[in-house]
């Protein structure tokens, strides 16, 4: 009797890409996940991050503000002096990771409130 490991690992590359995609969140979930809440986080461009999300669509960073927006199932943001730039959303328990033209681009942790005193 023989093992064929080709049929393992194809079917773990189809049951790993299923669970990535599973995370992808819709508009009323960003929404639920995020309003009223801080993310800290860290971003591949960037680098460290921590913003509070108010229900009213302001972004309160440490020495900045933004605005947020639910569009459809992204993320909308609009930084002073860009325009506007709307991301996917995978959310899982209280991670979250955004992903612009389907490649992940940072992640986070969303916490209740707004610890920082934004």
């Amino acid at each position: 009797m023989s093992f064929d490991y080709r049929a393992l690992a194809i079917a773990a590359l189809i049951a790993t890409s299923s669970l990535a995609l599973a995370g992808m969140a819709s508009g009323p979930e960003i929404k639920t996940a995020i309003t009223g809440k801080t993310i800290h986080g860290n971003m591949d461009s960037t680098g460290p991050y921590a913003e509070y999300y108010t229900a009213d669509g302001v972004v309160h960073g440490k020495d900045y503000k933004a605005k947020w927006s639910v569009e459809g199932d992204k993320m909308c943001w609009v930084y002073e002096g860009s325009p506007k730039d709307c991301w996917d959303v995978e959310i899982s328990g209280d991670q979250v990771r955004w992903l612009k033209d389907g490649k992940s681009q940072g992640t986070g942790t969303v916490v209740e409130g707004n610890p920082n005193n934004f």
